[in-house]
């Protein structure tokens, strides 16, 4: 299998999956989760962007 077609498959799997996960906080009535799944994709991106990123000196001032 050709590694463009691997990756392609892998990027269409994650969206899969993301539709997939929204689709069951839908039927299961959940809607709560979605402000804390939120809240933690947004802290592990200010981690990851203040440890090792240009950004870093410009969160500091905020922390």
């Amino acid at each position: 299998m050709p590694l463009q077609s691997r990756e392609a498959k892998n990027a269409g799997g994650m969206w899969q999956l993301c539709k997939e996960f929204l689709l069951f906080l839908r039927q299961e009535k959940k809607w709560w989760l979605i402000p804390l799944i939120i809240l933690l994709l947004m802290l592990g991106a200010l981690i990851i962007f203040s440890s090792s990123s240009v950004l870093a000196p410009l969160m500091y001032p905020f922390m």
